[in-house]
């Protein structure tokens, strides 16, 4: 787990290095820490709700590990409100006809 003494002596992550720079995660990896749809998180990442992904290369996408950690971590602090369900009468495949609907 990030923060605890046995992440922190992980190669991948030393606390001194020569060059100052942050981890970058691949889609795949993404994948593993965020179960989500990729067309969801590039929704999500559109809005401003996900961290922004960027170009090394023309053919490499990364995102930064520790803005994805500090989202999934803003996630689990959020309060857990009522949400509100999708209206399903506005759906442009598979439409629910009215008469379905009543009871």
């Amino acid at each position: 787990m990030p923060g605890t003494e046995g992440y922190e002596a992980l190669p991948q992550f030393p606390k001194r290095s020569a060059l100052p720079f942050r981890r970058t995660i691949r889609r795949q990896e993404l994948r593993q820490i965020v179960p989500l749809a990729e067309t969801t998180i590039y929704e999500m990442e559109r809005r401003g709700e996900f961290p922004r992904r960027f170009n090394l290369t023309a053919r490499c996408v990364v995102w930064d590990l520790a803005e994805v950690e500090a989202w999934v971590e803003e996630r689990k602090q959020a309060p857990r409100g009522r949400t509100t369900r999708p209206d399903v009468h506005q759906r442009k495949t598979r439409p629910v006809r009215a008469s379905s609907s009543k009871t």
